[in-house]
C-alpha cells in the first residue's frame, strides 16, 4: 500500500541534501526503495500523473447468459434472482447463484431516476396544503404519547407558511383551516395544490382528477383553481413536503409542551418569530420580506366566508333529545319522534324543527366530556333503571314474541333487571319491527344475551338516527 507520508518525507529530506544511504538508514528501509520513490516523483514532475489504469476484466461463467438476463429483467421487472438462476441452469449455467446475485444487483442499481426540479411561480400564483401526523408526549401526562395532526398551507413564491393544530382530517376541518389561512395572509393564491386526499379528489378519469363538488364550491367561493398531484408522485408537491421536515427539526425537536393549548401558543410564536424571519435556503431571503411582494398579487377575500357547517338529520327520542357523536342534545317542545335538521359548526349544534324553524342551539360537546346530556334543565331527572315489573309490562306490550323471550330470559338469569332495561333501551335507536325480528332469531338459536341482539341489529337493521344529510354525506364526513 502506498505510504504518502513516507514518500513526502523522503522527497523533502532529499531536497535538503540527504544522501540515499542516509535516507535508507534513517527510515529503516532498503536503498532500492528510496531510489524507486525518488525516481517516480521525478517522472511525475516531468510527465504528469498517469490516468488510472482500467481494471482487468476476467472471464466469468455468467458471460454467455448476460444478454438473456438483461432481456428477462426488462420484460419482468419484479422477477426474483432465484427464478433467473433457475432459468440459466436450464440453459447450461454451471456456476453458483452468488455470482448471479452480484450481477443482478449491479444492473438493478443502475436504473435511472427521474430528475426532480423545483418550479418557481409568480407572486400570488400558487399555494399548497397538506396534513402531517406526529406522536407527542405532553408534560401534563408523562409517559403517554398523544397523536396530533397539523395542517400546513404555504405560499409558493414567498414560502410564508401557516400551520394549525386540528383534531381530524374531515372535509369541514380542511375548509375551516384553509379559510383561517386565507385570513392569516389576507388573500388567496390563484391556484392551490393538494395531494389526492378524498376530501378534495373523488377519483381520476382519463388521466384527469375529478374534484369533490363541495371542495369545488369552496374554491369557487374564494376564487382559486384547485390542483392536485398525480397518483404516486409526491415529488410534485415538494414545496409543502419539505417544510414539514423543517417543522420537525426546528419546532417539535427539543421543545416541551404542557398540552395542546400550549403547543398552539408556541406554534403561533414560532411561525412569527422564527419561520417568517429565517433566511430560506433556496431563495436566500426571509419569507416575511418576500411576502411584501406577494400580498398585492393575492385574490382579495370575499365579504362573507364560506359556510363549512355540516347539516344532518336526527330523530328526536322519547327524552326529547337528539343524538350526535355520543351525546344527547335537548330540544324544547313537543317534537318526539320527528326528524329535525341539525347544523353542526366547529363549536355549536344548532337544531331546527322539521319545517326549518330555529329551535335551540347548544355548545358542541368536547371529546371526553363526562356528561352525556347537553342542555337539560337542572330540575330534569330520569331514572337510570326501571322496576322489573314496569320493564316486563313495557316489553310485553311490544308483542307475543317479546313476551315469550322475556319469560325465558327471566328464568335464565338470577337478576334480569339490567338485561331487560338494556333490551327496552333498544327502542331508542331501532324500530320495533326490527327488534322483534332480532328477538325471533335469538330464540331460534337459544341466545339470551342482549349483546347478541345488538350485534344483529347493527348488522341488519337501520337505526332511527341514521345519517341523512342535505348533501348525501357519509358518516365519515362527521369526522
Amino acid at each position: 500500500m502506498k505510504d504518502e507520508a513516507f514518500e513526502n518525507s523522503v522527497i523533502f529530506q532529499r531536497g535538503q541534501g540527504w544522501s540515499v544511504r542516509r535516507l535508507a538508514r534513517e527510515y529503516h528501509c532498503g536503498r532500492k526503495r528510496i531510489i524507486r520513490v525518488l525516481a517516480e516523483n521525478e517522472r511525475q514532475r516531468m510527465e504528469g500523473t498517469n490516468p488510472p489504469k482500467p481494471r482487468k476484466v476476467y472471464p466469468s461463467k455468467l458471460d454467455p447468459y448476460k444478454e438473456h438476463i438483461q432481456e428477462t429483467l426488462q420484460k419482468f421487472k419484479d422477477i426474483t434472482t432465484q427464478r433467473i438462476y433457475e432459468q440459466v441452469l436450464e440453459r447450461g449455467y454451471t456456476g453458483k447463484i452468488s455470482i448471479l446475485e452480484v450481477y443482478v444487483s449491479k444492473i438493478r442499481s443502475t436504473k435511472s431516476h427521474p430528475v426532480v426540479r423545483c418550479v418557481e411561480t409568480a407572486p400570488g400564483q400558487r399555494a399548497a396544503h397538506d396534513w402531517s401526523e406526529y406522536m407527542i408526549e405532553f408534560t401534563s401526562s408523562e409517559g403517554k404519547e398523544h397523536k396530533i395532526i397539523l395542517f400546513s398551507y404555504i405560499l409558493a413564491y414567498s414560502r410564508r407558511q401557516y400551520i394549525e393544530l386540528v383534531e381530524d382530517k374531515a372535509q369541514r376541518t380542511l375548509m375551516e383551516c384553509l379559510a383561517h389561512a386565507f385570513m392569516y395572509f389576507d388573500g388567496v393564491a390563484r391556484e392551490i395544490k393538494s395531494d389526492n386526499q378524498k376530501v378534495c379528489v373523488d377519483r381520476w378519469e382519463c388521466g384527469q382528477p375529478i374534484f369533490n363538488r363541495h371542495y369545488l364550491g369552496f374554491a369557487s367561493h374564494y376564487g382559486f383553481r384547485p390542483m392536485t398531484i398525480h397518483p404516486g408522485r409526491p415529488t410534485e408537491n415538494l414545496k409543502i413536503e419539505r417544510p414539514f421536515y423543517y417543522l420537525e427539526t426546528n419546532f417539535l425537536n427539543g421543545r416541551r409542551f404542557r398540552d395542546k393549548n400550549d403547543l398552539k401558543e408556541q406554534l403561533r410564536n414560532w411561525l412569527a418569530q422564527v419561520n417568517d424571519t429565517r433566511e430560506h435556503r433556496t431563495t436566500r431571503r426571509r419569507p416575511i420580506d418576500m411576502f411584501l411582494e406577494e400580498i398585492p398579487c393575492l385574490v382579495p377575500l370575499p365579504t362573507t366566508h364560506y359556510d363549512t357547517s355540516l347539516i344532518v338529520y336526527r330523530v328526536v327520542n322519547q327524552e326529547s333529545c337528539v343524538h350526535y357523536l355520543g351525546y344527547y342534545y335537548y330540544i324544547p317542545g313537543d317534537y318526539l319522534f320527528k326528524s329535525c335538521p341539525l347544523r353542526i359548526t366547529s363549536d355549536q349544534v344548532i337544531i331546527y324543527s322539521h319545517d326549518f324553524k330555529l329551535l335551540i342551539s347548544h355548545p358542541l360537546a368536547e371529546k371526553g366530556a363526562t356528561g352525556r346530556y347537553i342542555g337539560l334543565l337542572p330540575t330534569y331527572a330520569h331514572p337510570l333503571i326501571l322496576k322489573l315489573s314496569e320493564v316486563k309490562q313495557r316489553l310485553s306490550s311490544m308483542g307475543r314474541v317479546m313476551e315469550a323471550y322475556v319469560e325465558k330470559l327471566v328464568r335464565q338469569k338470577k337478576d334480569p333487571t339490567q338485561a331487560l332495561n338494556a333490551l327496552l333501551a333498544l327502542k331508542v335507536h331501532y324500530f320495533t319491527e326490527d327488534i322483534l325480528k332480532a328477538i325471533g332469531r335469538a330464540m331460534d338459536h337459544g341466545a339470551y344475551d342482549v349483546k347478541t341482539i345488538e350485534r344483529f341489529l347493527k348488522a341488519h337493521a337501520q337505526g332511527r338516527d341514521a345519517i341523512k344529510t342535505l348533501f348525501d354525506q357519509l358518516p365519515d364526513d362527521e369526522g
